[in-house]
């Protein structure tokens, strides 16, 4: 088993998440952003599985302090949103939740984005 939750220690969702995995019995290493950053590989593979509208957050404060011109280069190019997430984590939605529970999804790779406690359940817990 090898899960790697991806997100901020000190946010709400990040919370809920980390409590709802404890309660699934899954462990899992945390990797916080504010500390450790993110490497744009990892924020391309999330958004090439996932989509730049699912990972990056526009309802956040950080993507509201952005200029006019930040913002309409992420519109214009899934590159460019993706080196503003790399330099501004806190955009990007949390949690992210990646790896493999091999004993109880037969091996297949996990990629959750954000928290839906249905979602949880029945991805991690199958």
């Amino acid at each position: 088993m090898s899960i790697t939750v991806y997100g901020i220690k000190s946010c709400s969702t990040m919370k809920k998440a980390f409590t709802k995995l404890d309660q699934l019995g899954v462990s899992y290493d945390f990797h916080d952003y504010k500390k450790q950053g993110i490497d744009k590989p990892s924020v391309q593979r999330w958004v090439d599985a996932l989509g730049i509208d699912k990972v990056l957050n526009k309802r956040g404060t950080t993507w509201r302090k952005l200029t006019d011109e930040q913002k309409q280069a992420a519109a214009d190019s899934v590159d460019k949103a993706i080196d503003l997430l790399v330099e501004n984590t806190s955009m990007i939605k949390r949690p992210i939740v990646e790896g493999q529970i091999d004993d109880k999804n037969q091996g297949q790779p996990i990629l959750l984005c954000g928290f839906n406690e249905s979602e949880f359940e029945a991805v991690i817990y199958k």
